[in-house]
C-alpha cells in the first residue's frame, strides 16, 4: 500500500511497511512517537517538489476543491503501478480511481497514519529540511488566502452590500442638502417653495435664475413645466422676500452644485447597483426588486447567510424589534419587514398584505438558494414563481370581487354574524331578534325542590312575625317613657306656681 501525501514543498508517496497495523487506529500514534520508529512503519518512494510559488498555488487550489491537477496525475501514472494507494480525500480517491484506474482507499485508519507522517515529516523526507518546510507552508498559505478573497463567491455580494449603504447615505445627505436650500433661498423668495416641489428642480431653477427679478427673462423650459414656470414667474413679481446680497447669492449656487452633483451621483450609483444584483442574484431581482433585494442581502450579511435563513425568517427580516416587543408584550406579532416595500406586496390590498408576504417570503427563500448555490445565472425561477405570486395575488382580489358583486347596491346590508352577541341562556336567538315562547323550555319542579321552597316560605313568615312583634314593642316602650316625661313636667310646672303664689302672699302681708 502506498500513501499519497501533499505538502507545501510538493507530492510525497510512502511505502506502508506494516500493513497489519492499520486495523488498530487507536495505537497507531504509538509508531510515530519517535523518527526511527517511523522509518519502520514507513518509507519515502518518490517525491515531487514544486518548482515555484505559483505551481504550489495550483496544485493546492486543485486539492482544496477535489480535483485532479496534472503534476499530480503524471506523478502517480510514473509512480504508482499495480499498488493500492491510500488517500485523505474520498472525492479526490474516486477520481483518481475513475481516470487513473487506480484502487483507493480512504478510511480512519489512513487519517491517522497521515496524522503520524506529518509529525516526522522533516525526518522522512531526506531532501526537506524543517527549516526549508516553514517558509514554503508561510508562504503557501499567504498565497492561497489571497486567491480565495480574490476569487471568492461568497465575496461578490460585498460591493452590493456596500453599494446599498451608500445609496441610503447618500439620500439622507441629500435630502438634508436639499431642505437647507429651500430653508437659505427661502428668505429671497419664499413662495418659490410651494410651487416648486421636487427638490431637484429647485436647485437647477435657483441656478438658471439666480435672483427672483431675473425670473421673468429666463427660459426654464429644459427644468420646469409650462404651467409651474408660468406661476413661478407671476410669484417673483409680487414676492415678500427679502434681498440679499452676491456673495449670499454665491454660496447659495455653490450648496446647489452640491445637490445637483450627489443626485447625479446616486443615479450612477443605482445603475450600477442595478447591474451587480442583475450579475449575483438575479431571481431576487425579478421577485422583490433591486432595492429590496440588496436591502435583505445587506441586513443577512451576505447571500449564503441569506440563503440559511428560512422563509419565515425573511418575511420579517428588518422588523426584529417590533417582533420582539411583540412577544414581551404579548402582542401579535409583525407580518413583513423589508419586504413589505416590494412592489407585489405594494399593490396588494390592506388585507391580503400579510397573505401576500408569506407568499412571497416562501418563493424569496428559494430564489435566494438558487441565486446563492446554483449554477445557472438566468432568472427562470424568479420568473415563475412571480407568476405564481401574481396568481395568488388575483385569486384573493377576485374572491373580494365576488363577493361584492353578490350584494345588491344600494341596500343597507345585513349585519355579519358574530357569536359574542349570542344569548347566554343558548335559545338560539340573536340579541335583536323577536322572542317567542318556547314550551321546550318549561320545566318541572320536583317535589323536593317543592317541599324546600315551602320551608323557605315558612321562615320568611316567621321571620317578618318576630320584626313586626319587636317594632310594637319598641313603640310600647318609647309611649311609656314619653308619659313619664310628662307627668315630670307638670309635676315641676306646679311647684314653681306654687312658689310664686307664696311669695306674692308675703308681699302682701309686709305692706
Amino acid at each position: 500500500m502506498l500513501l499519497l501525501f501533499e505538502t507545501a514543498a510538493g507530492f510525497a508517496l510512502f511505502k506502508v511497511n506494516k500493513e497489519d497495523k492499520l486495523e488498530k487506529a487507536d495505537d497507531l500514534y504509538k509508531d510515530f512517537e519517535t523518527l526511527d520508529a517511523a522509518k519502520k512503519m514507513v518509507k519515502l518512494k518518490a517525491f515531487s517538489k514544486f518548482d515555484n510559488t505559483t505551481e504550489a498555488l495550483a496544485a493546492a487550489t486543485a486539492l482544496v476543491e477535489s480535483k485532479l491537477s496534472k503534476g499530480l496525475k503524471k506523478f502517480l501514472k510514473k509512480n504508482v503501478v499495480g499498488d493500492t494507494l491510500a488517500v485523505l480525500d474520498a472525492k479526490l480517491g474516486s477520481m483518481i480511481k475513475e481516470k487513473l484506474e487506480i484502487n483507493c482507499v480512504h478510511n480512519t485508519a489512513i487519517q491517522e497514519l497521515a496524522r503520524g507522517v506529518r509529525a516526522q515529516l522533516s525526518g522522512l523526507i531526506s531532501d526537506l529540511g524543517a527549516a526549508d518546510l516553514r517558509p514554503m507552508s508561510l508562504g503557501l498559505s499567504h498565497s492561497l488566502s489571497r486567491y480565495k478573497l480574490k476569487f471568492s463567491p461568497e465575496k461578490v455580494d460585498t460591493m452590493i452590500v456596500q453599494a446599498i449603504g451608500l445609496l441610503d447615505d447618500l439620500d439622507k445627505e441629500l435630502n438634508t442638502y436639499a431642505m437647507r436650500v429651500r430653508e437659505w433661498y427661502g428668505w429671497h423668495f419664499p413662495e418659490m417653495t410651494k410651487i416648486v416641489a421636487d427638490n431637484i428642480h429647485y436647485a437647477k431653477a435657483i441656478k438658471a435664475m439666480g435672483t427672483r427679478d431675473k425670473a421673468a427673462g429666463v427660459d426654464f423650459s429644459g427644468v420646469l413645466e409650462q404651467d409651474v414656470e408660468d406661476a413661478l414667474k407671476a410669484a417673483a413679481q409680487i414676492s415678500m422676500g427679502t434681498e440679499i446680497s452676491d456673495e449670499d447669492l454665491e454660496n447659495i449656487l455653490a450648496l446647489c452644485d452640491q445637490v445637483i452633483e450627489l443626485s447625479e451621483y446616486r443615479g450612477q450609483l443605482f445603475d450600477y447597483l442595478k447591474s451587480r444584483m442583475a450579475a449575483v442574484a438575479p431571481n431576487l431581482t425579478v421577485l422583490v426588486g433591486e432595492l429590496v433585494g440588496a436591502r435583505l442581502i445587506a441586513h443577512a450579511g451576505s447571500l449564503i447567510n441569506l440563503a440559511k435563513q428560512p422563509a419565515s425568517t425573511v418575511q420579517i427580516l428588518g422588523a426584529e424589534k417590533a417582533l420582539f416587543r411583540a412577544l414581551k408584550t404579548k402582542h401579535e406579532t409583525p407580518k413583513y419587514g423589508l419586504i413589505y416595500h416590494a412592489s407585489l406586496i405594494g399593490q396588494s390590498q390592506p388585507q391580503y398584505k400579510g397573505k401576500i408576504s408569506r407568499v412571497l417570503a416562501a418563493k424569496c427563500a428559494l430564489a435566494i438558494r438558487v441565486d446563492a448555490l446554483g449554477d445557472t445565472t438566468d432568472a427562470t425561477v424568479g420568473t415563475e414563481a412571480r407568476a405564481k405570486v401574481e396568481a395568488r395575488l388575483r385569486q384573493l382580489e377576485g374572491r373580494s370581487l365576488a363577493a361584492d358583486a353578490g350584494r345588491a347596491k344600494g341596500k343597507p346590508q345585513p349585519a355579519p354574524y358574530n357569536a359574542t352577541k349570542q344569548q347566554a341562556a343558548g335559545t338560539g336567538l340573536a340579541a335583536g331578534a323577536a322572542k317567542a315562547y318556547n314550551a321546550d323550555a318549561d320545566v318541572v319542579v320536583p317535589a323536593a325542590a317543592a317541599a324546600a321552597g315551602e320551608a323557605d316560605e315558612g321562615k320568611k313568615e316567621k321571620k317578618e312575625k318576630k320584626e313586626k312583634k319587636q317594632k310594637k314593642e319598641k313603640a310600647a316602650a318609647d309611649g311609656v317613657a314619653d308619659e313619664g316625661k310628662k307627668k315630670k313636667k307638670r309635676k315641676s310646672e306646679g311647684e314653681e306656681g306654687a312658689a310664686a303664689a307664696d311669695g306674692e302672699k308675703k308681699k302682701k302681708k309686709k305692706k
